[in-house]
């Protein structure tokens, strides 16, 4: 036996945030797979702090059109929005004298908002003026905006407000624009026909109780019949229409279920599962039959959704992580459990699939067959054993032969203490298989538990990434050709 001279260890080999054997994305991936899935907030293994840090390490390894790419790619295509935001602050010092910078300060801003928090970043880490690129890009952006985005995103009572980006960008005047602008610098634009802005009125306005109710209920219903009222807004107010307005059920479902304004809005497909919760929470304060009824266009909704879900040829195995640091919660944010049991549920049913479970151990899901989507990702979620991350049990446990196994996780495996390449291989050689491998990162983390030759690798909560799928069995680096087609 070698004390000294040991086997010199393969260069992809790294360790995964728990001390785990795990192999090294390249640069690329690991940047997309960042921009993806972070909501620039604490994880479990990683802090917000952390995120940043490891985004700012990253760009110094790809080309700066790519990280300008992926970035636009995250935030118009998977509505990811503060880690776009450091990325744009941060990028700006790399950009210099490169003819399509000022194109993509223009393109990554979806909202006015975007503006100030590119801004109050960029403020607070360099103290700088702005650059050149970054006051053409924005000043083209105003040009996409009407008066009711302008005022709804002025950044009352903020440190930066739009009016501070219009008088250090100069946007030229157009005629969407040219009297909301006026009125900005004026300090005369107000936000009147925006919801919260009416709801607020119908509360201030009232006399009584009695009154409030009504006023709700019609500036409810005057948001939904002049569709003042966003989808991500409608989401997140179902209870208090329910409450307020009971009579606009039928409309608020019909909404719900608009195809057109699903795919527009950018919503996640787990914020359907929040809506639920916060319906079910005060079900016994509203009719129940107007509670099922809602939940029956949330589910509708959900598959509306998720109607790209890939249909794969032959069996497929997936897999989803029900460890402790899928299930928890960190401060307001929802644990990655509900993201991969959303997307297990949906693949399981559009495919000929099995479903399996791990942690510490692994084991076949067979009860779930004929329910739907949402209630199989509750019942996945629900009866989460928050053990630990074993990956070698998920080969251990397969019991035939597939052509793809997907696995959702955050791909933190250290049971056993190396990645389960072995494990995989006896798989293959005890059922003749040789399936792909599809490696779901849900929290960014940038390692893989199998060479990358050997998987593809994919990221994101929204389901766009479906349609990526579709195309990784013909094109491996589907994700980065993706990112690459983006025009600056």
């Amino acid at each position: 036996m070698a004390l000294f001279n040991f086997k010199k260890k393969t260069q992809n080999i790294t360790l995964n945030k728990v001390g785990g054997e795990a192999y090294v994305m390249n640069p690329k991936l690991q940047l997309a797979s960042l921009l993806l899935t972070s909501f620039a907030q604490d994880q479990y293994y990683r802090s917000a702090k952390q995120t940043f840090q490891e985004l700012i390490e990253l760009l110094p390894q790809v080309e700066p059109i790519f990280a300008a790419k992926a970035a636009v790619y995250a935030r118009t295509q998977f509505g990811m929005r503060s880690i776009t935001h450091v990325l744009a602050a941060e990028l700006a010092a790399q950009l210099s004298g490169q003819p399509w910078a000022k194109d993509f300060y223009n393109k990554i801003i979806f909202r006015p908002d975007d503006m100030l928090e590119i801004l109050a970043y960029f403020n607070t880490k360099s103290g700088k003026q702005l650059p050149n690129a970054m006051k053409k890009g924005f000043a083209k952006a105003f040009d996409r905006f009407d008066s009711y985005q302008l005022a709804k995103y002025r950044g009352e009572n903020r440190a930066y407000k739009l009016v501070d980006v219009v008088n250090l960008v100069h946007p030229t005047p157009t005629d969407r624009n040219a009297e909301a602008l006026k009125a900005l610098v004026a300090d005369t634009l107000r936000a009147t026909q925006t919801w919260e802005t009416k709801l607020t009125q119908a509360g201030q306005n009232a006399e009584s109780d009695a009154e409030k109710t009504e006023l709700k209920a019609a500036a409810w219903t005057e948001l939904l019949q002049s569709n003042k009222l966003g989808y991500f807004a409608l989401l997140r107010n179902l209870r208090n229409m329910l409450e307020q307005a009971p009579e606009l059920t039928n409309t608020i479902c019909q909404k719900l279920t608009n195809r057109t304004q699903i795919k527009k809005s950018l919503v996640l497909p787990f914020q359907y599962l929040t809506a639920m919760d916060a319906l079910q929470e005060v079900a016994s304060t509203i009719s129940t039959k107007l509670v099922r009824q809602v939940q029956k266009a949330l589910n509708e909704a959900l598959e509306l959704a998720l109607d790209n879900v890939p249909t794969f040829a032959g069996r497929t195995l997936i897999v989803l992580d029900d460890s402790g640091s899928m299930t928890t919660v960190s401060g307001k944010k929802k644990p990655p459990i509900e993201i991969g049991a959303i997307f297990a549920a949906v693949l399981y049913q559009s495919n000929d699939a099995d479903l399996m479970r791990f942690s510490d151990d692994a084991s076949y899901v067979s009860k779930y067959f004929s329910d739907a989507p949402v209630s199989i990702a509750k019942q996945l979620i629900e009866g989460a054993r928050s053990a630990g991350t074993n990956f070698h049990a998920i080969f251990q446990k397969a019991n035939k032969a597939y052509d793809r196994v997907i696995i959702l996780s955050d791909m933190q495996g250290w049971m056993s203490g190396n990645a389960p390449k072995a494990e995989f291989e006896k798989y293959k050689q005890r059922y003749k298989a040789n399936p792909f491998i599809y490696s779901f990162d849900l929290q960014g983390y940038g390692s893989l538990q199998f060479p990358e030759n050997k998987v593809f690798a994919l990221a994101g909560f929204s389901d766009k990434i479906f349609d990526i799928m579709q195309l990784l069995e013909t094109d491996r680096q589907a994700l980065i050709t993706a990112i690459e087609a983006i025009e600056l």
